[in-house]
């Protein structure tokens, strides 16, 4: 196999077209006609996580952020941009589908909210082809859970399924929800679109404060669960999806990385 083989399938898996307009997805370092014989997948690319790369000699790292979101004048091994140089000179190929998996078919945010059970799921934004011809395409998700319950069960209910030992929530406790939007991530940005949607609750990753208060002043239910805890589980998955693809090759998410946020 061959970077460029790998490449293709993760493109058709996870179409740029779909990715956000500020992003940089795809492959970002490497060769695309390098052997690859190991891959790993991680959330983002560390100093912890590149280590485990190189000294495991991974041929292919799929990390979910972008490596590099702006142009860099300086690659130099303790720079800022020391991690990136560090692959570069093992020979290890980087590629990143980011916003392009958030919104895939079968990507982070249709997996939470099939974790959640949500009914007749579908995207928030409907604004990239091809999610102008389907409904499931696109960025964000929302739907009906099953059957309502009160806000803090359901903050309890992400906390189980997504593993998240930071569940912070905005809202009344006791406040009836039946219909959930699911941004992975930093987007509370997509505020307005489950207001606009009518929606009881919005789950995303994490939120400004002054973002807490619009919801607040919205009457718009805000769970937050952690960036880590909403994308590093799928991360783990695509691990596994690639395993099954290529079976002759060795692929694993990465062991060493952990989320950056700790509780006592």
């Amino acid at each position: 196999m061959k970077v460029g083989d790998i490449v293709s399938k993760l493109d058709e898996w996870f179409p740029s077209s779909l990715a956000e307009e500020w992003d940089n997805v795809g492959l970002l370092l490497g060769d695309r006609i390098a052997k690859v014989e190991r891959i790993m997948t991680c959330l983002t690319v560390t100093p912890a996580s590149a280590a485990e790369a190189v000294r495991r000699g991974v041929d292919l790292v799929v990390a979910h952020h972008p490596i590099l979101f702006r142009g860099t004048k300086r690659l130099v091994a303790d720079g800022p941009n020391g991690t990136v140089y560090q692959l570069a000179r093992a020979g290890s190929a980087v590629y990143s589908p980011h916003t392009a998996f958030d919104s895939a078919f079968e990507g982070i945010n249709a997996q939470i909210a099939a974790r959640l059970q949500l009914v007749d799921s579908q995207a928030m934004r409907l604004d990239k082809p091809p999610s102008e011809f389907d409904t499931k395409v696109g960025t964000g998700r929302w739907g009906s859970l099953p059957t309502a319950m009160r806000l803090d069960e359901l903050v309890h209910l992400v906390g189980e399924t997504l593993g998240s030992p930071h569940m912070r929530f905005v809202g009344a406790p006791e406040k009836r929800v039946k219909t959930v939007a699911v941004a992975c991530g930093a987007a509370a940005e997509m505020l307005a679109d489950a207001t606009r949607l009518g929606c009881d609750a919005f789950l995303t990753g994490e939120a400004r404060f002054h973002d807490c208060l619009a919801a607040e002043a919205d009457g718009v239910s805000l769970v937050l669960a952690g960036h880590y805890a909403t994308e590093r589980f799928a991360l783990e998955r695509l691990a596994e999806r690639m395993a099954h693809e290529w079976q002759n090759l060795d692929i694993w998410a990465s062991q060493e990385e952990r989320d950056p946020i700790r509780r006592l």
